[in-house]
């Protein structure tokens, strides 16, 4: 699974009990209950096929299901337990293999602990059943459990049916064993509208019409798989396949947007085609749907069901009117990524959460290498220390954890799909592959997706097979990097020339960005050096330090190449020596020399200055993604700058005087033979150049804005997103009211919703809480609010989370139910506010269970970051931009 749109790159099941459906109690015991919600359940019972028979009712919000399921008894017992939750049991029976049915049992659901049991007056003896389960079931409004998407056509507004899953939604749709490690065979059949068209994890066995306008579909046997991969829809779509192999590979659409799958689904051939290759293991199911679904989640944007892959429209769709190249970039990436996932998640899965990263660390990794080599001009690979300081950032931090993780709860696995399980995973992977050698890598991934097929696996039986293979001693190095949590820091205590060659004495500590004085704990430290006048050279840091010798004696870069997860303080002379020559770097370093120089900077381990005097070395053509990486920061960096109007527009001048350094010699149109990295630069500019309030680009993007009615050239299609969201970012009254008519006026889903989006995002306050009032009504769609929402919150923090908490009742029905606990904090994290981690921590008592704070604890250590930031860091900055703007002027 993907994390969402919104927080797209990092972006994240298991489910909590809708608040509103609670019973009314005390805040404290609330949360105390909560927190009791069972992981595991009683083990002497083992589920190996699902019957399923399921009846929606997509107006009423209903469903009735019917469920067989054969199964062992290993030893006598008087009660079987399963997972239930918001279902109505209507009978229940336990029939022996051999035909005899036992006494019917007494039923109790605990909802608390999301449970059934069946209490029988006489032990089940060990041996082989048949348990046959009768209920009803509820069709939500978010993405949880079997859910509803309404959306608006050109023939009027129409209801699709899907099912998402993970982690622990399988139970809202029929009562079962919802752990990853009870896999089981599902045969499911779906009563639907015979002018729908429904789809599962497998083909269409057969179909039967049941009259009144109903069809009842079979589908064939699923292969033996967790219950969390279990997928359905219907609704009125359209199929298109493609044939790659003995594969059927197919993009479900709403009807009349199959036109817009169509880079989707030639991409899916090229990715299938890769990891047969790469496994030297077939995808072993008939066919590989990606469904499209409209709408969006706070949690995901993908979901790998076996199969049968869910995407939000939003990330496998190309809408030729607002679409852009990082759009199809992203519909790459995420097809890649979900497509990895059928081997690494569903053929072999993790034996349960606390080995998540095993899914999704090595699915982000696998995903990314499709990339890097099936799109080369796109130049992927830089990306990766993007990813990397996307877990960096959290892992400085007293609440980060180890990527090997103990999950208790529902609301702790439900926190694990975060930075360190997805990039810190990502990137642990990306140093042990170049460590031991890309062939001998994949020789260790084969033997292990060989060994453990259709079963369960823990993190070390990954190491094992690797070191089988590769005949590398990886187990100590990765046990370091994944069972403890932090980031190694590499000091270069000293670098000496002699005869050609340099003498390096490396040290190794640990970088926090807010524990200065904790103790470093060891790890063993893969590393390459090399200086800019000799070749490469590996070592390993063990014991806290290392002494190495290379050749030459130029400016020396330690991690290049950047496969290493730790990061390098080189000292003023060091920095000084790479600073001077930085333009001479590979761009893979440059992106690494920036990452460090930014995040050692803000901890206040050296000059918080010194990015910017990197910085203001680059030139105009310097890679455009070192420019994008640049560009980000400096976004950031203006964010800390918030509230201090006089401040923030000194700020904003000189990042707009450097930035404008690129942009003209970019332009506003693309050349003919532009690189792909080049037009997805001129977009981040016009986007960042419209945060700073540079004059030139919000006023050139309104004048484009006005005169779209009359001119329809005035915003081209690849520019219109980010020309929008400049007027947006910076409009007033009458651009808010155009906007918004926009939305309500548009038809086309996926448009409409960036409409909306779109409001979230004022500078101005009367307009964010304008765009607050407006989320809590039903115009913007059930799926779209929350995120509306959270949009002002980039901007106006304070002002989103006190009205979020004020209306929570309301705002919990805009949201995912299993998404709670972490989207409140997430409104409040941007904030500088020192009332603000208080409030926090009081809403995170009422709430949240002791247990599963950890967002609320990140939230609160953000926020705190900040402050400092602003107090101890943004006076420093201060002082090197007034000369830096005079020397600009003469």
């Amino acid at each position: 699974m993907l994390p969402g749109y919104l927080i797209y790159g990092i972006i994240l099941a298991l489910a909590t009990l809708p608040m509103d459906a609670m019973p009314a109690t005390p805040a404290s015991h609330e949360a105390s209950q909560a927190e009791q919600v069972t992981t595991q359940l009683p083990h002497g019972v083992l589920p190996s096929l699902y019957d399923v028979s399921v009846t929606p009712h997509a107006q009423s919000l209903s469903f009735d299901g019917e469920v067989t399921v054969t199964l062992d008894v290993l030893r006598p017992t008087r009660s079987i337990t399963v997972n239930a939750l918001d279902l109505a049991f209507i009978s229940v029976s336990l029939v022996a293999a051999d035909g005899g049915e036992l006494p019917a049992p007494q039923v109790s659901v605990d909802a608390a602990q999301q449970t059934a049991t069946f209490a029988f007056p006489t032990p089940v003896l060990q041996g082989a059943y048949h348990l046959t389960m009768r209920y009803t079931g509820k069709i939500a409004t978010q993405a949880n459990g079997l859910f509803a998407i309404d959306y608006d056509t050109k023939a009027g507004r129409k209801r699709a049916l899907f099912t998402q899953f993970e982690d622990a939604d399988a139970r809202r749709f029929l009562p079962c064993w919802d752990e990853p490690a009870y896999k089981a065979i599902f045969r499911l059949k779906a009563t639907v509208p015979s002018s729908d068209m429904a789809v599962s994890n497998m083909p269409i066995a057969t179909t039967v019409d049941v009259g009144d306008g109903f069809t009842q579909v079979i589908f064939r046997p699923s292969p033996r798989m967790s219950s969390y991969l279990l997928f359905f829809a219907s609704g009125d779509f359209e199929r298109a396949v493609i044939t790659s192999g003995s594969t059927d590979l197919g993009v479900v659409t709403q009807r009349g947007l199959l036109s817009q799958a169509g880079f989707a689904l030639e991409s899916a051939g090229r990715i299938l085609d890769y990891y047969n290759d790469y496994f030297d293991n077939s995808y072993p199911l008939p066919k590989l749907d990606n469904i499209a679904s409209p709408g969006r989640s706070q949690f995901f944007s993908a979901m790998e069901n076996w199969g049968a892959i869910f995407t939000f429209e939003h990330t496998l769709l190309l809408d030729p009117t607002i679409s852009t190249l990082a759009d199809k970039q992203r519909v790459f990436a995420v097809q890649a990524h979900e497509t990895a996932h059928q081997w690494f998640g569903n053929l072999v899965t993790m034996s349960w959460w606390d080995d998540l990263w095993l899914n999704e660390g090595f699915a982000s990794w696998m995903g990314a290498r499709a990339t890097e080599q099936l799109h080369p001009e796109w130049n992927t690979q830089l990306r990766a220390v993007a990813a990397r300081e996307a877990a960096m950032k959290r892992d400085a931090m007293a609440t980060t954890h180890p990527v090997v993780q103990h999950i208790e709860t529902v609301q702790q696995a439900r926190l694990a799909f975060d930075s360190i399980t997805y990039r810190k995973g990502r990137a642990v992977i990306s140093m042990l592959e170049d460590y031991v050698g890309p062939d001998r890598w994949r020789d260790g991934v084969r033997r292990y997706t060989d060994r453990h097929a259709y079963g369960n696996t823990e993190s070390d039986d990954l190491w094992r097979a690797v070191q089988e293979a590769s005949g590398q001693p990886i187990l100590d190095i990765a046990r370091d990097f994944t069972l403890q949590p932090g980031i190694p820091l590499i000091k270069v205590e000293s670098a000496q020339c002699r005869d050609g060659n340099t003498a390096l004495r490396l040290t190794q500590g640990e970088f926090t960005r807010d524990r200065p004085e904790k103790k470093p704990l060891s790890w063993r430290v893969p590393v390459i050096l090399q200086t800019l006048d000799g070749e490469p050279v590996r070592a390993l840091v063990a014991d806290g330090h290392a002494g190495v010798d290379l050749p030459g004696c130029g400016p020396l870069v330690v991690n290049a190449g950047q496969h290493g997860y730790y990061r390098t303080l080189y000292g003023p002379v060091g920095f000084a020596r790479i600073r001077d020559s930085f333009g001479q770097l590979q761009p893979i370093d440059q992106l690494g020399v920036l990452a460090d120089t930014w995040a050692l900077g803000l901890a206040g381990l050296q000059p918080a200055s010194d990015f910017l005097e990197l910085v203001q070395s680059v030139t105009a053509d310097t890679d455009p993604q070192v420019w994008q990486d640049i560009v980000d920061d400096l976004a950031t960096l203006d964010g800390y700058y918030r509230g201090e109007t006089a401040r923030r527009a000194r700020y904003g001048e000189f990042a707009s005087k450097k930035l404008h350094e690129v942009f003209a010699r970019l332009g506003w149109q693309s050349a003919a033979r532009e690189p792909d990295p080049v037009k997805i630069l001129r977009l981040r500019l016009i986007e960042t150049l419209g945060t700073l309030a540079d004059p030139v680009v919000v006023l050139e993007a309104r004048r484009r804005f006005d005169a779209q009615d009359k001119d329809p050239t005035a915003i081209p299609a690849e520019l219109r997103r980010s020309l929008l969201r400049v007027v947006a970012k910076n409009a007033d009254v009458s651009a808010w009211q155009r906007i918004h008519a926009a939305a309500r006026n548009e038809k086309t889903p996926m448009v409409r919703d960036e409409m909306y989006l779109l409001l979230s995002m004022s500078r101005d306050p009367a307009l964010a809480q304008r765009a607050l009032d407006l989320a809590l009504t039903s115009e913007p769609g059930a799926t779209v609010s929350g995120s509306m929402i959270r949009g002002v919150s980039v901007e106006h923090p304070d002002l989103a989370f006190d009205f979020a908490v004020a209306h929570k009742d309301q705002v919990d029905e805009k949201i995912d139910p299993n998404e709670r606990i972490r989207y409140y904090p997430s409104l409040a994290e941007n904030s500088h506010d020192r009332a603000m981690p208080g409030k926090l921590n009081a809403f995170a008592d009422k709430y949240i269970a002791a247990g599963s704070r950890r967002g609320a604890d990140a939230a609160v250590e953000d926020i705190r970051y900040r402050i400092k930031l602003r107090d101890e860091r943004l006076p420093a900055i201060d002082r090197w931009i007034s000369p830096a703007l005079s020397v600009k002027a003469n």
